[in-house]
């Protein structure tokens, strides 16, 4: 059984119709980082949601660090609104996209990694490498990171609907090939 689903990171991104001038945006929005020598892109954080977002001259906006998809798309739209009142033009209103949400979760039994390895396909496992197992399924399409102890990394769903989804199906697939085992009190 599946304990505490806890979305970790979403990822959400946004294309405004006009060219961005990151030079002047760095002068006029406090809290802004641009090095154009090492990264093309400008760097802006906000406290309220806590986000950080990646702004490029093309208009494409990338934020991380939200806690749910509501939250991003606030943060988001936080973001535009700063640009539109440090007088940077922005035309229309862009489409926010939710690009990839990471949940963890606890399973109440520990988990028999070599025996997920063998039977289940789309698995990678190299415990000399890394102590987790990789296991990729198609609808939703999310990887997991599964570690022995129960612990579960669900990442690449796009809601948190299709999160929930892929966690219930592997719950599933783990206890139909047997790879749980019962805690030890």
């Amino acid at each position: 059984m599946v304990k505490d689903i806890k979305i970790e990171n979403v990822v959400a991104s946004a294309t405004l119709k006009s060219k961005l001038p990151l030079d002047k945006i760095v002068s006029r929005i406090p809290g802004t980082e641009y090095e154009p020598e090492q990264f093309p892109g400008l760097v802006y954080r906000i406290k309220e949601p806590k986000a950080a977002s990646l702004i490029f001259s093309s208009g494409k906006i990338v934020c991380t660090g939200a806690r749910s998809p509501e939250l991003a798309r606030t943060a988001v739209n936080k973001i535009i609104n700063s640009l539109k009142k440090a007088k940077i033009s922005v035309k229309g209103k862009p489409t926010i996209r939710i690009e990839n949400i990471v949940a963890s979760a606890k399973l109440d039994s520990m988990l028999k990694l070599n025996e997920i390895a063998f039977t289940l396909p789309n698995t990678e496992y190299e415990p000399e490498q890394f102590p987790g197992l990789v296991y990729r399924i198609k609808d939703p399409k999310v990887a997991f990171l599964l570690f022995g102890s129960g612990k579960i990394v669900c990442t690449g769903g796009r809601s948190v609907k299709d999160v929930e989804k892929a966690i219930k199906k592997l719950e599933k697939e783990l206890k139909d090939i047997g790879a749980v085992t019962s805690r030890k009190s």
